[in-house]
């Protein structure tokens, strides 16, 4: 058991919008609590936005946008110079926010605010990334040039899961683009996002380039029926995603919806057995599973699985859980107690369905912290290919394993399921790689590496019904979906020929 941890007690703060730069409480007179999920303890009341308040954010972004617009790249990369600065400087303050509310562990929570400063250092390279081409004498005296302009007011919908690094996919791609943008975060974990609202003001951005509305489901859907929003981003569930994709696109809207996951980790029969097992622990029960790119499936190829089980029970047994910000934690609470239960439900569900509960993280407490929303690592052997544990996305920290005899059958295994989010590979076989990387249907792939998330110059992204939509995020991607490209050709009075032409110009 965990060293006791000291009782906190933390005054409720009042979260309101960011519009038009500055704070603007919400005029719905809807609110809901904030939890810090290591003590259960109520820490804040969110707005929760009307479509009146949606409605005075994007008019304050499309009042900006013609101006933010018309700014040199350069100038604007400058303003996001400055920002990146102030990140890095209070980049503890971000992570403090996203512990308190989130629950994942202090270090993971640094390692989140590093990786939305990754994409903040890409932005700021935005006068290289929206240059055109230009080809000269196309025909005689014509010349074609294509340029890229930002779309105008565009929107993010961001998930609790990663309340720094997901909205920084978005807006600072979409702000140096020259666009004008409306964050509506997760009510669970809304902090952070105003503390970045507080620095993109230090940072000089004009007033309404960067706004937060605060909500729900109203929220969403006055974002994704305005007629002045032009694009939506959003990262969640699957079925949201649909949803998202399906009502924006019928409002006439570009939409970027990436969706759930089912990630698997093969382990193959050569594999180094330490660090599959290294992998499995750390992708499977970092962030309490929380992570849309966590291991929550191990494949055991052939006479390893037995070994690889063995390991994995006896670390998780020992895995450090609690208080995010007490220690040195492994692993934190879950985000909210609905989630809890729903977690716990799931291993309610692999139980009856037959599969081996090998170690059960049901009921798990930590002392001093008996109201958090814990659960401990759990694993499950035996699974089956049409057990729920194996088919629906949980959420939480619960691996399942499931024996194959062979690499075909494991491909095959993987290959059938609906989601494709991230896989990975373990295995010294350079050709076994090779293979795996061509055949396996899954938009992000990982050999010898658990957590296959790209760097901010590649992009992320799924496949099938990880993602709605045709680009992913971030990267050459991102710069892509918050620009539209501009055909120019040009010729001069003196080279333009005599009379009217009626037939289709070519090349002479």
């Amino acid at each position: 058991m965990n060293a006791p941890a000291a009782a906190v007690s933390t005054p409720v703060q009042n979260i309101h919008n960011y519009i038009g730069g500055k704070i603007a409480p919400a005029t719905s007179g809807r609110a809901q609590d904030v939890f810090n999920p290591a003590t259960g303890a109520v820490t804040g009341r969110v707005d929760l936005s009307s479509t009146t308040d949606v409605a005075t954010a994007v008019a304050a972004a499309k009042a900006a946008f013609p101006a933010w617009a018309e700014m040199p790249p350069i100038r604007r990369a400058r303003h996001m110079n400055k920002f990146l600065e102030l990140v890095n400087k209070h980049k503890d303050d971000l992570a403090r926010a996203i512990t308190s509310e989130h629950g994942k562990v202090f270090s993971d929570a640094k390692g989140e605010v590093e990786r939305g400063i990754d994409i903040i250092e890409f932005a700021c390279g935005i006068p290289q990334l929206l240059k055109g081409d230009y080809t000269d004498q196309v025909s005689t005296g014509i010349d074609n040039y294509t340029m890229r302009q930002p779309l105008g007011v565009v929107a993010g919908i961001t998930p609790f899961n990663f309340p720094v690094m997901v909205p920084c996919w978005m807006f600072p791609v979409a702000i140096a683009a020259g666009n004008t943008f409306i964050l509506k975060p997760s009510p669970i974990d809304p902090t952070a996002t105003l503390i970045m609202a507080e620095l993109m003001q230090q940072a000089g951005f004009p007033a309404g380039v960067f706004n937060v509305v605060q909500g729900d489901k109203e929220s969403v859907d006055a974002l994704l029926e305005h007629p002045d929003v032009m694009a939506v981003s959003f990262v969640g569930s699957t079925p949201i995603a649909n949803y998202v994709y399906e009502t924006g696109a019928r409002n006439g809207k570009r939409v970027q919806a990436l969706g759930g996951a089912k990630n698997h980790l093969v382990v193959m029969p050569d594999a180094e057995v330490d660090k599959a097992v290294d992998a499995l622990i750390g992708a499977a029960y970092g962030s309490a599973g929380e992570r849309c790119m966590a291991i929550s499936v191990a494949v055991l190829v052939g006479d390893i699985a037995d070994e690889v089980i063995a390991r994995v029970k006896a670390r998780a047994l020992t895995l450090n859980v609690n208080d995010g910000m007490v220690g040195d934690p492994e692993m934190g609470p879950i985000v909210t107690d609905i989630a809890r239960k729903r977690i716990t439900g799931y291993i309610d569900i692999g139980v009856a369905e037959g599969a081996k509960l090998v170690v059960d993280g049901r009921g798990y407490a930590v002392a001093g912290r008996e109201a958090g929303f814990f659960v401990g690592p759990t694993l499950f052997d035996d699974v089956k290919t049409d057990m729920r544990i194996y088919r629906e996305e949980i959420f939480g920290p619960v691996l399942a394993c499931v024996r194959v005899k062979s690499f075909e059958e494991a491909v095959a295994l993987i290959n059938a399921h609906e989601f494709g989010n991230g896989v990975s590979l373990f295995t010294r076989d350079g050709g076994v790689a090779r293979a795996f990387s061509r055949q396996i249907q899954v938009g992000m792939v990982g050999i010898n590496v658990p957590i296959p998330v790209p760097m901010a110059w590649h992009g992320f992204g799924g496949w099938k019904r990880s993602l709605f939509g045709d680009m992913h995020a971030y990267g050459e991607e991102g710069v892509r979906f918050y620009t539209k490209q501009k055909s120019i050709m040009q010729r001069w009075p003196d080279s333009i020929g005599k009379g009217a032409e009626f037939a289709m110009p070519v090349a002479r």
